[in-house]
């Protein structure tokens, strides 16, 4: 609800409204919507804080980071109570969360750490734990060894780095990784451009890690041109509906799935309390931004394979049986 706070100032202005009583307002802004999983995050997010009281502005920043830094600073601008990010680049976005805090408002980072920026608050998955369920899934599935592939996320976010180091510390010595690369802005179509370049020097690949399944999507269509699909074991993450139907089907062997709607309600019922400025009851982690330790709400991330879909995702309600059997006979 772009404008919010004006409303309410205005309506504060004519009722002598005491600022206790003024709903919390609250900034989000989202890199971009490209991978599938950020609606969710938003809708269960603007969902939860409405039930709480709190006023919600949604800005995207589609993927421009100097658009991103100029949204915060439009947040900054009508004195938001909190800010909550998801930010596209780690570090460009330091200096303007610096400028919130010096304006008394309270930041959060969420999902991704933005570094040297003394955030109020990080709120994310233990992401090296998913780089190790990477890791450890190949790892069973290719005892033999053999060439490995990883196609990862831009350089530009955190989690990627973290990533990687949870996969390095897992992965075992006979896998080798022969070819590696990023997608810039998690462009997916950047990966199938990838896939195809390595598969072209290294037909003869045992298994792909891909930084998200949305980057799995543009391999596993590489895979399919080439036939190999299915021979080439590929891990992901997030849990996206295709990525739950492959596994089914047998062209993809694990999602490290990640409970974004978990995610979404206690980023906004934290984002809340700080807006309150009541205590951060829960969070007893922090986090090394670069500069500060940040109080970090660490979620865990669960290995998603054909053995327990059903018991994660479907009676979890993230996808329904249906939608995930949709190319199975049953």
């Amino acid at each position: 609800m772009v404008g919010c706070r004006d409303a309410v100032a205005e309506m504060d202005k004519g009722t002598g409204q005491e600022e206790s009583e003024r709903p919390v307002t609250i900034g989000l802004s989202i890199d971009s919507f490209v991978i599938e999983r950020w609606i969710r995050d938003r809708d269960v997010f603007v969902s939860t804080a409405k039930d709480l009281g709190a006023e919600v502005n949604v800005q995207n920043a589609n993927g421009d980071v100097n658009e991103q830094i100029e949204q915060i600073k439009y947040f900054i601008k009508k004195q938001m109570d909190v800010i909550v990010v998801v930010a596209g680049d780690s570090e460009a976005l330091s200096d303007v969360l610096k400028k919130a805090k010096d304006a008394g408002i309270k930041t959060v980072s969420y999902d991704r750490l933005i570094k040297n920026a003394g955030a109020d608050m990080y709120i994310s998955f233990n992401n090296e734990e998913v780089g190790r369920l990477m890791a450890e899934s190949l790892n069973q599935n290719i005892p033999e060894g053999g060439k490995i592939f990883m196609i990862q996320g831009p350089e530009t976010d955190n989690n990627v780095r973290l990533i990687r180091d949870g996969f390095d510390s897992k992965i075992n010595s006979n896998l080798q990784v022969v070819y590696e690369n990023n997608c810039d802005g998690w462009l997916a179509e950047n990966a199938y451009t990838h896939a195809k370049e390595a598969l072209e020097a290294h037909p003869d690949v045992k298994g792909i890690m891909c930084g998200n399944d949305d980057l799995a999507t543009q391999v596993f269509r590489a895979l399919s041109e080439d036939r190999l699909a299915g021979k080439v074991y590929l891990v992901g993450q997030d849990g996206d509906l295709m990525a739950c139907q492959r596994i089914m089907e047998g062209t993809q062997t694990m999602t490290a799935f990640k409970y974004v709607e978990e995610e979404a309600r206690l980023g906004a019922e934290y984002a809340v309390k700080l807006g309150k400025g009541e205590p951060l009851e829960g969070v007893n982690k922090t986090i090394y931004d670069g500069t500060y330790e940040v109080p970090y709400l660490e979620l865990k991330p669960v290995a998603v394979n054909k053995g327990n879909m059903d018991s994660v995702i479907i009676k979890g309600g993230f996808h329904s049986k249906e939608d995930v059997y949709l190319n199975v006979k049953q």
